[in-house]
């Protein structure tokens, strides 16, 4: 090999020595690309990691949640309108009795036999309550129950609450109006410390739905 040639060869291993030397640093420091540019050729390419392709597809299945509707149902609504309470002499100019007789037998009375009966009802107090639901519209009786104490000597000198009487207009009913009545008497009995309460009607016949099975109630 001449002179010229043998150079020439020198040259190009002293080339192949250093880019095999600059390959080793590189590979030993661990550099890489910087992030930034690594993300731009990926977009560059139309290539996703499958990370970002799942964060995706979760907000997409997860979405923006449905507000939550503040309007209540049609018979929570309707039965909401009726409050519940007591008895008064003027109820029975607002159709007491004729509800009372779509119960069972009740004939019209006077006034004076209403005022005497109510007021022997009233002074019993809280042992002897009678309830009524009015209709805001037509100002007319719409349901009616009541609840009676019974004083024991059994456990202790216990109490017993009995409900009876519960009828609700048969204009009104499917409302959930009876059972409503009924969770008012129940809570009235048992806020008088009574240890269970007795439901005393035949709920099919009076328009009612059959809640005397729910344990705390005995018919």
């Amino acid at each position: 090999m001449n002179g010229p040639g043998i150079k020439t060869f020198i040259w190009l291993r002293l080339a192949s020595c250093k880019i095999r030397a600059q390959r080793d640093r590189t590979s030993r420091s661990g550099s890489l690309p910087p992030p930034d540019q690594t993300h731009r050729d990926a977009g560059a390419d139309g290539d996703q990691s499958p990370t970002k392709s799942r964060d995706r597809l979760q907000i997409k299945r997860i979405g923006t949640p449905e507000p939550m509707a503040t309007n209540p149902q049609p018979n929570q609504e309707q039965e909401s309108q009726f409050s519940i309470r007591r008895l008064e002499p003027a109820d029975k100019s607002k159709g007491f009795i004729d509800l009372l007789s779509q119960l069972s037998s009740c004939p019209q009375i006077s006034d004076a036999r209403f005022d005497l009966r109510f007021n022997e009802v009233a002074s019993l107090g809280d042992d002897h309550v009678i309830c009524v639901a009015e209709d805001p519209v037509s100002n007319r009786i719409i349901a009616t129950g009541s609840v009676f104490i019974e004083k024991k000597f059994l456990r202790g000198c216990s109490k017993v609450g009995h409900i009876e009487d519960i009828v609700v207009d048969k204009e009104v009913r499917g409302k959930k109006l009876g059972q409503k009545m009924i969770r008012y008497l129940s809570d009235h009995a048992k806020g008088l410390g009574c240890y269970k309460v007795i439901l005393d009607c035949e709920l099919y016949s009076r328009g009612l739905n059959p809640i005397a099975k729910e344990p705390k109630f005995k018919s």
